[in-house]
């Protein structure tokens, strides 16, 4: 056997090969950890939250401290609340639909692609891929998209963005290698195709030449121009969504319901429910650092009242091992979850069980509000990114008597400690 001795040009192709293949493991790591975050709320409200959190909250974390870069901790639609605009329901509902099909059509588009595989098919040129070269990125872009409206918090869109340009990367990685493969029968295919979107059926493109790899500056200017557009539209999609809140003001407290309806009822309630002794007690102090008290008005029985506040150990959802039962509810069912208390399902008569219904009951869970050297002059203050956020206390009440039925202080942090939660 005689050994073969690589010349400087084989050497110089293996290099690119590997170079190559490292480039593209080393993308779709990346596309992994932009998914990972993005599943956040999954893993948030299961058993494994404790463990993701040991490693995933430092960062959070660091990211609080620095004014520069809190607002990557911040989110930019309602999550806890419904809101009383149209167009934030509608994308709320965008969200589910967006990552349902993305979903779908990614496996779709996988058991071709396999399929294809196996039967030695050749590139897979039907279906969706008759209309466009890479559906797969398209609808992972898609479910990204929805996830991110799902859990919409701006590290997210950050992400989402890194991983959009990513998807590009690979995909002029992907032809310049089928062309390096089929030669022209993939030139043509790339000619009647669009690359992401369908190609008008007037704009046919001569047959095209091999991609030229992306130099730096082009590179970093589709990635910028990302970066803008995602964060950019975030940005205004919060400050749309704090004008958009069910909140008002009761004397000194402000006060946010998690849907419209409740307004007017905790205004009335609000109002007794301050002349409390215990209540007055606990608010003496919490306004003389120039900041201010934000009430949540939820259902005795409100579902994620454990971002608001740690209110006992039956609101951290990640006890609870029902997982799967809640996000398949939260994905297909937009806003029921938010609701849930304010019907009468257990009430079917007055007396007694009507008064103990957990539907004539209200939690207001009562939250210390303050920035670091400026005062907070509106209740749009209290939603505000540079702010510190301190639980002080929860109240029981019956909404009809607007009988006080416990007074409880809160530990500092949500219920899950220091992670930085949704505000509405």
């Amino acid at each position: 056997m005689t050994a073969t001795i690589p010349t400087k040009q084989t050497w110089r192709r293996d290099q690119r090969t590997d170079g190559g293949a490292g480039r593209r493991l080393a993308a779709r790591g990346a596309i992994v950890l932009s998914f990972v975050v993005a599943l956040e709320i999954v893993i948030m409200i299961s058993p494994f939250a404790l463990f993701f959190y040991a490693v995933f909250n430092p960062v959070l974390l660091a990211l609080d401290r620095s004014p520069a870069t809190r607002w990557l901790t911040a989110f930019f639609l309602p999550h806890m609340v419904i809101s009383p605009d149209p167009a934030l329901s509608a994308i709320r509902v965008l969200g589910s639909v967006a990552f349902i099909v993305g979903a779908v059509v990614f496996l779709a588009c996988a058991v071709q692609v396999y399929a294809g595989k196996l039967l030695r098919t050749g590139p897979a040129t039907r279906g969706l891929y008759a209309v466009i070269r890479h559906p797969q990125y398209v609808a992972l872009a898609v479910s990204g998209f929805g996830l991110a409206i799902l859990w919409p918090r701006f590290l997210t869109l950050v992400l989402l963005a890194v991983m959009l340009f990513l998807y590009y990367l690979l995909a002029r990685d992907e032809e310049r290698r089928m062309l390096a493969r089929f030669g022209d029968g993939y030139r043509v295919f790339m000619a009647r195709t669009g690359m992401f979107f369908p190609r008008l059926p007037w704009n046919r493109a001569p047959l095209p030449e091999s991609p030229r790899p992306l130099d730096t500056f082009r590179g970093l200017a589709i990635l910028a121009a990302l970066l803008v557009i995602s964060v950019g539209a975030g940005f205004v999609a919060r400050a749309y969504t704090v004008r958009h809140l069910p909140v008002g003001s009761v004397g000194p407290v402000d006060v946010i319901t998690i849907t419209p309806e409740d307004l007017k009822a905790a205004r009335e309630v609000l109002s007794d429910v301050l002349n409390d002794p215990a209540v007055a007690a606990r608010l003496g102090t919490a306004r003389d650092h120039g900041g201010r008290v934000l009430a949540y008005f939820v259902p005795i029985d409100y579902t994620m009242q454990g971002m608001i506040a740690d209110t006992g150990e039956e609101w951290k959802l990640f006890a609870r091992h029902t997982t799967v039962r809640m996000i398949t509810d939260y994905v297909l069912h937009p806003v029921a979850h938010l609701a849930e208390g304010h019907g009468h399902p257990g009430a079917v008569g007055h007396g007694a069980a009507m008064h103990e219904s957990p539907a004539l009951k209200r939690r207001i869970i009562f939250v210390d509000v303050s920035a670091h050297g400026r005062t907070l002059e509106s209740p749009a203050d209290d939603f505000a990114m540079d702010v510190t956020r301190r639980p002080l206390f929860f109240v029981d009440v019956h909404l009809h008597t607007k009988e006080v039925l416990a007074v409880r202080d809160t530990p500092s942090g949500s219920g899950w400690g220091t992670v930085p939660t949704p505000v509405f």
